[in-house]
């Protein structure tokens, strides 16, 4: 068994990870309903594989088990797209505390995804809402 490994926390350790989750509402942002909804159930049950061979065994594939069925619901409600991103953050922090980052040429990798999925999360716990349209609207 790997020894525990945390990442070290430092202000940009924490700092970027919350600047690439806004830049990937941003983006998702850009895509209209329904196309919105749908690319972020299939890009959350694709996140959910990403750590089949990560080091848990049969666990990955219960895990990866329970991501494709939120996905699959989330096809039609966007908390269960925030709950899948919510485990996924916990997995993180598993693998990091593990020493096998979800990236493996990225030690940080796994704390990074950590910080970055409960800001995704909590955009999808709201509602996926769009910022672009109200920026349009206000020039």
């Amino acid at each position: 068994m790997p020894p525990f490994t945390p990442t070290p926390v430092t202000v940009i350790e924490v700092v970027a990870p919350v600047i690439v989750a806004f830049l990937f509402i941003a983006l998702c942002g850009i895509l209209r309903e329904p196309t919105r909804q749908q690319f972020s159930a299939v890009f959350v049950g694709g996140a959910g594989a990403a750590y089949l061979s990560g080091g848990f065994g049969l666990l990955e594939l219960v895990f990866t088990a329970i991501i494709t069925l939120l996905s699959l619901r989330g096809l039609r409600d966007y908390r269960a797209i925030g709950v899948a991103w919510l485990l996924h953050s916990g997995w993180d922090l598993m693998h990091d505390w593990w020493g096998n980052p979800i990236l493996p040429f990225v030690p940080n990798s796994s704390f990074g995804c950590f910080v970055c999925d409960p800001v995704i999360a909590i955009w999808y716990f709201l509602g996926a809402p769009t910022f672009w349209r109200r920026a349009r609207q206000s020039t």
